[in-house]
């Protein structure tokens, strides 16, 4: 079962049970204005007590201009703080480590949601998304870190911030979306800067012991690999954050790009060198076999999102049978229902072509 089953101690402290982390799921549960509902918070703590060492929460926005689908947590106003201390505290019951993820849509905030042209690094014409200008940047920065702190005032044990999917810092990170001609665009060391700022303040401003953590997608959304390459060596080697996050869509594949083609893009990143920091990996892991396989790359942990939908206990399950067969799909409207989803989130998992059964 390699070491699946044996506890991962972070940089900052903290101490995971096992090597099962649940990804951030979209599930359009939380109320209109960011507040959590009961559907939300049934829906986790389930998947804290079916055996997972760190839940995290969906992608939480930090301004209210960067939500980015329906039914969204939000983490930008003291408003939400009931909610998320009564979440912090029940996955927390069932000794899981509590994580929120810090997100911002940016171009991608529709903007009959937002009420508002979204924002972008720079202007983009295909989204109807403005220039921000470097006050709203730097603001952009505090935001992310206030909402950390705000976290931690809820009593979540850490927070990951969303740096991948094409959302607002890795449009930073992109040297096509981001032509600004200020201290955060040009360079690639310029187009880091803003989450190398947010994980200083989020350092400066919370306790020594609170995790934190970086999801980076290194292909699509206009990145090119050897940039992400180069930041994510240079975040690494930095050593500011408890763990990383690639999230790869497939954790066998090869790189997009001619030029890298042969190996596994995955293998790109475990060749880094990253000290004590942690890697995680994210990518249709789905039976236990599949899971071994990763975990036999150099990585510390794997992140389940599908197959954590289908099972709210996987953990509990592969500990109990290493050859543990998960539902195959597309499963029920019956089975998700009995796995805590809400009607809300059965609907939005109908748009995964072939999940949900007709």
């Amino acid at each position: 079962m390699s070491n699946l089953f044996t506890p991962l101690t972070l940089a900052s402290g903290a101490t995971l049970k096992n090597r099962f982390i649940l990804a951030p799921l979209t599930n359009s549960q939380s109320h209109a204005d960011g507040t959590l509902s009961n559907e939300e918070y049934h829906w986790l703590t389930k998947r804290a007590e079916g055996g997972f060492s760190l839940t995290m929460t969906c992608a939480a926005h930090v301004q209210a201009v960067g939500q980015g689908f329906p039914g969204q947590l939000g983490i930008f106003s003291d408003n939400h703080l009931e909610g998320l201390t009564r979440l912090a505290d029940g996955i927390k019951e069932h000794d899981s480590v509590s994580l929120v993820q810090l997100h911002h849509a940016g171009m991608r905030s529709p903007a009959e949601l937002i009420g508002k042209s979204p924002l972008c690094p720079s202007e983009n014409e295909e989204t109807g998304a403005r220039a921000m200008t470097t006050e709203e940047v730097v603001q952009l920065g505090e935001d992310f870190i206030a909402a950390a702190e705000r976290a931690e005032k809820a009593g979540f044990e850490g927070v990951e911030l969303h740096g991948a999917h094409g959302y607002i810092l890795a449009q930073f990170l992109s040297g096509t979306i981001n032509q600004r001609q200020d201290q955060y665009g040009g360079s690639l060391e310029n187009r880091g800067r803003l989450i190398r700022d947010i994980i200083d303040g989020v350092r400066a401003r919370c306790s020594p012991g609170f995790i934190l953590g970086l999801r980076l997608s290194p292909e699509r959304f206009d990145v090119e690999l050897a940039d992400m390459l180069a930041f994510t060596q240079t975040i690494l080697s930095d050593g500011k954050i408890d763990f990383l996050d690639m999230s790869l869509w497939d954790v066998v594949k090869e790189p997009k790009e001619e030029e890298f083609k042969g190996r596994t893009l995955l293998s790109y990143f475990t060749d880094l060198e990253r000290g004590n920091i942690a890697l995680g990996i994210a990518g249709k892991l789905r039976t236990p076999e599949e899971i071994r396989q990763a975990m036999a790359t150099d990585i510390d942990f794997i992140l389940l999102g599908r197959a954590a939908i289908l099972h709210h206990d996987y953990p509990i399950q592969m500990q109990a049978n290493g050859d543990f067969q998960p539902v195959a799909n597309p499963v029920s409207v019956e089975h998700l229902r009995s796995e805590g989803l809400s009607d809300t989130f059965v609907e939005y998992m109908k748009n995964w072509k072939g999940f949900v059964a007709e």
